[in-house]
C-alpha cells in the first residue's frame, strides 16, 4: 500500500485531496505511515463512517463504523467546497430555532449512513462495496466538475460512478478479475462509456 501511496503523493495536483478509507483494526497502522509520505501537517480530518445494519457481537461493542482518513498535498491550497457540504436533521430540533430545524445542520465528520441494502438497485454484489452517498460527498466536496479523480482501490467503482454523476472524470484501478467485471457490468447498464485497458 505505502508504493502506491507514494504514488498518490507523487501525481496529487498542489490542491489535490487524498482519502483512505479502512476499518478500525487497520486504520491507526496506516495513518502513521500515509503521515510518513503526506508529512502530518498534511492531515486535515478522520471521518467517520458508522451504520446500524449487519451482525451484533454479544462478546464486545459490536463494530458498526468505518474510518476515512483525509490528506491534502497542501495544508494552505486545497478544494474544499462548503456549500456542497449535505444539511442533516438536528437530533434536537426543539433546541434550535424552527427555521435552522427546517433547514437542517451541517454534516460533520461523523456521517450515519446505512451500508448498500441487500435488495437495492446500487447493489452489485462486490464485497465491499460503499455507499454512492458516503462517495458521492466526497466527490462534491473536495473536487470540482472536470477535475480528474482517482481511485487506486476501485473495487466495485463505486468512486467513477459518484465522479461521472458530477461531472468529473475518473481513473480506476484494481487488480482483481472480479472488480473489473464488476465494474464493466455496472458501467455499461448504467450508460457510461469507459475505457478499459
Amino acid at each position: 500500500m505505502k508504493e502506491r501511496i507514494i504514488q498518490v503523493h507523487r501525481i496529487l495536483e498542489p490542491n489535490g485531496s487524498f482519502f483512505l478509507h479502512l476499518d478500525s483494526r487497520e486504520v491507526h497502522y496506516a495513518k502513521v505511515m500515509v503521515d510518513t509520505v503526506f508529512g502530518r501537517n498534511c492531515f486535515m480530518n478522520e471521518i467517520i463512517w458508522a451504520w446500524d445494519y449487519g451482525a451484533k457481537s454479544k462478546t464486545k461493542w459490536s463494530v458498526k463504523h468505518n474510518n476515512i482518513l483525509w490528506y491534502v498535498k497542501d495544508p494552505n491550497n486545497y478544494i474544499f467546497n462548503y456549500d456542497q457540504i449535505d444539511r442533516i436533521p438536528y437530533l434536537a430540533p426543539g433546541m434550535v430555532t424552527k427555521e435552522k430545524a427546517a433547514r437542517g445542520k451541517l454534516l460533520t465528520s461523523c456521517w450515519f449512513n446505512t451500508i448498500v441494502p441487500t435488495n437495492s438497485k446500487e447493489k452489485t454484489g462486490y464485497p465491499t462495496q460503499k455507499p454512492l452517498k458516503i462517495i458521492e460527498r466526497i466527490v462534491k466536496v473536495h473536487s470540482n466538475p472536470g477535475d480528474t479523480l482517482l481511485d487506486f482501490f476501485a473495487g466495485s467503482g463505486t468512486f467513477g460512478v459518484a465522479a461521472t454523476k458530477n461531472g468529473r472524470n475518473c481513473i480506476l484501478v484494481d487488480n482483481n478479475p472480479q472488480a473489473i467485471e464488476v465494474m464493466e457490468k455496472r458501467f455499461t447498464d448504467m450508460g457510461f462509456s469507459y475505457t478499459s485497458n
